[in-house]
């Protein structure tokens, strides 16, 4: 294994940093003469809220924490929230595992294969056989799970139903992180504000009426569910909640489900009392028009000193101010496009969804911190799609601190790649914070989420180009090269290398019969060339191998009708449904990455980019394939149709109220589709490595005079 060699690193990264400087000097500012008024941009965009919308609710957050409300400014009505947005309250560290009285093993659920690749591979599936494996391959795919960590609504009784709140005007002011809402109850108006502390755990909210409405906090047991909003209202003699500590003015509960224990501390300010209403439910009662409170959660009892309302309030203002004025910004204010104004709403929004969904310790899921999908685990090759764009706009750190894990993942990488036959690291797809493996019979085989670390580490270089930053990634980026080096295999008649023997990005392929598919072909390639150049960076010398399989990576495969293949060997492409569904990838290689002049033809992409925008079938497509397609579009000098693509009127490129992308009735947020978006949009702005001029990504017409500031271009 290569070591890093801090004594030649400087003169090889100090002329880099120059270089990387004067090359991308173009995205301090991408407009003249034009400066962008942060605050107008996004307070124009606050989503409004003006009836009981169950697909509206609204969050406040930190990227580790965040915590979800109803029209009301709290968690009054979960139930009926339940097949909508859910009313969430998540945290990055909370997760539950059921007991496991049968001393399940992952390696009960290994399964061997033969690839043809002259050894057999291990891989964590599920079976169909009833069974002992069977039984080992659920328990872990639920286990662990994430918890909703407690219901924080109006104890209003059972009277009270969603139809009760009238007058309803509710404000998310992302400038400041505060949720402002406004209503009335049997006559009575209720003034409440609701946000969340910037570096801790926390809710904070204040009510205020005449009504002296009580606070209840509900704890839930978990359901471990594929795709719900985790709260199991039947099981309420399985755990207990119990107080442990109080104060004059605060009380702390300790919660234990099975072996997972957390804490609760609920604080006040002015005359209040907290009682226990029954088991696992407590409820503050006011004593007066106007509480003010705060509710914190820890994996420990070891809180620190008490923060009031107000002061939360003000560090939540400060927090998103700073991240609106010192990211980028792009605005749509002074196009023409009737369609400009909409996607300003989307673009804006999605930083803030993602900036509290999907900039924490670990991964994001799919649904954030919002509600569970694929029982709350993250799926590693979705990170890209989550998070590439945070390098794009100036929010490189929020990154940095998702690839920490990657470091703690490194040891269970490293297994899964020694028993499949292969050197390095093979990053897992569905997994969880210990970073084991969730059986599947798909995800276990798909490759893509490999180069991901590649090429979010090169972002952040490209952001941050600096000795440190190489240190920090340059391990990680080698080992993850050596298991796609390691991952190919050699034909010698045709004297080239081919990928086999894996699932790809279109899931619709299967691993036993697919070569070549052409997104993983030309990521194979982006990446270790990349990982080559960090190489040289850090002072070490190509590695021969390397080499030998960049060269002889074969160029994508196409038919007679000069169209790319979906594989080298799936000659029915373009004649069967099912490789017509699900994700575009073939428009991948020449959009998310840089289209390699070897390997692929513009004129046989544009072609295929052609047939797949009129007879794709998009009703099976998901929120990211719309940015996918941009980028492709972009790339290929069509930017009428790159925001045709981004504008698309599909079911799953549906933007709600509050800024989620819509799917499906499973899948009511989608986070991947909110960062494809930023991804696409920074890339059309500011172009990508070798692009002349600004926003060569929408058309020069006249009408798509967007302006922007900071954005950075892609490779």
């Amino acid at each position: 294994m290569m070591r890093y060699r801090k004594t030649i690193i400087f003169l090889p990264v100090a002329l880099i940093i120059f270089m990387t400087m004067k090359t991308y000097g173009r995205s301090i500012a991408g407009t003249e003469g034009w400066k962008i008024d942060r605050k107008a941009l996004v307070e124009r965009n606050n989503p409004r809220v003006t009836q009981m919308d169950t697909l509206s609710s609204l969050s406040a957050g930190n990227g580790n924490f965040a915590f979800t409300v109803d029209a009301t400014g709290l968690q009054t009505f979960p139930e009926a929230y339940s097949n909508g947005v859910p009313l969430g309250t998540m945290a990055q560290w909370g997760w539950h595992s059921f007991d496991n009285p049968d001393k399940y093993r992952i390696e009960e659920t290994f399964r061997e294969f033969d690839f043809g690749k002259g050894h057999k591979e291990i891989y964590a599936c599920q079976f169909k056989e009833a069974g002992r494996p069977k039984e080992a391959a659920e328990w872990y795919r639920v286990n662990p799970h994430r918890l909703h960590l407690g219901v924080t609504g109006l104890e209003r009784g059972r009277t009270v139903s969603p139809a009760d709140v009238k007058d309803i005007s509710q404000k998310l002011d992302m400038w400041k992180g505060l949720i402002e809402s406004r209503y009335t109850i049997g006559g009575k108006s209720y003034d409440v504000e609701t946000a969340c502390h910037p570096e801790r755990d926390m809710m904070a909210a204040r009510i205020v009426t005449a009504d002296r409405a009580g606070v209840c906090f509900r704890f839930p047991y978990p359901t471990g569910a594929h795709a719900d909003d985790a709260c199991n209202w039947k099981d309420n003699d399985r755990h207990s909640t119990e107080v442990v500590e109080s104060g004059k003015n605060y009380a702390v509960l300790k919660r234990t489900i099975d072996a997972t224990t957390y804490y609760v501390r609920i604080a006040w300010s002015g005359k209040a009392s907290l009682r226990e209403k029954q088991r696992n439910y407590f409820v503050l009662k006011p004593g007066s028009d106007e509480l003010c409170f705060t509710c914190e959660f820890r994996q420990d009892n070891s809180f620190g000193k008490i923060v009031s309302f107000d002061a939360a309030v003000r560090e939540s203002a400060s927090y998103w101010q700073a991240f609106w004025t010192k990211g980028a910004a792009a605005d749509f204010s002074q196009c023409t496009n009737p369609k400009a104004r909409e996607l300003e709403r989307w673009v804006v929004l999605s930083q803030y969804l993602l900036a509290i969904q999907s900039a924490g310790n670990y991964p994001p899921a799919e649904t954030g911190l919002t509600y569970n999908s694929w029982f709350g685990k993250f799926h590693l090759e979705m990170i890209w799609w989550h998070q590439a764009w945070q390098a794009l706009w100036g929010h490189e750190n929020m990154l940095e601190r998702t690839m920490k894990w990657y470091e703690k993942a490194e040891p269970v990488a490293r297994e899964i790649a020694r028993r499949q036959g292969y050197r390095g690291v093979r990053w897992m797809k569905m997994t969880d914070p210990s970073g084991t493996e969730a059986p599947s019979n798909t995800g276990s085989f798909l490759i893509w989420q490999q180069p991901h670390y590649i090429y979010l580490a090169d972002l952040i270089y490209r952001a941050r180009p600096s000795a440190e930053t190489l240190k920090r990634y340059y391990h990680l980026v080698q080992e993850t090269a050596d298991f796609m080096a390691s991952f190919v295999t050699y034909d010698k008649a045709g004297d080239r290398y081919v990928l086999k023997g894996f699932i790809p990005a279109q899931e619709t392929l299967k691993a036993s019969t697919t070569v070549n598919a052409p997104f993983e072909l030309s990521y194979w390639r982006y990446a270790l060339e990349t990982a080559q150049t960090w190489r040289v960076k850090a002072g070490e010398g190509r590695r021969a191998e390397w080499d030998s399989i960049i060269n002889k990576l074969p160029s994508l495969a196409c038919n007679a009708d000069s169209l790319y293949l979906a594989a080298e060997n799936a000659t029915d492409t373009y004649t069967s449904i099912r490789l017509t569904s699900d994700h575009p990838a073939v428009l991948g290689a020449a959009g998310v990455l840089p289209p390699a002049g070897r390997m692929i033809r513009k004129d046989i992409m544009r072609n295929t980019l052609e047939w797949v925008w009129k007879n794709w079938n998009w009703d099976k497509t998901w929120g990211w394939d719309f940015p996918m397609v941009a980028m492709n579009a972009a790339r290929l000098g069509e930017p009428q149709r790159a925001v045709g693509a981004l504008l698309m009127n599909k079911r799953t490129n549906t933007y709600l109220n509050n800024g989620h992308n819509y799917q499906d009735r499973r899948l009511r947020i989608y986070l991947p589709g909110n960062g494809g978006l930023l991804t696409a949009v920074a890339m059309m702005c500011a172009g990508w490595d070798g692009s002349k001029g600004n926003n060569p990504g929408f058309p020069a017409d006249g009408t798509w005079n967007v302006k922007w500031e900071g954005l950075k271009p892609l490779p």
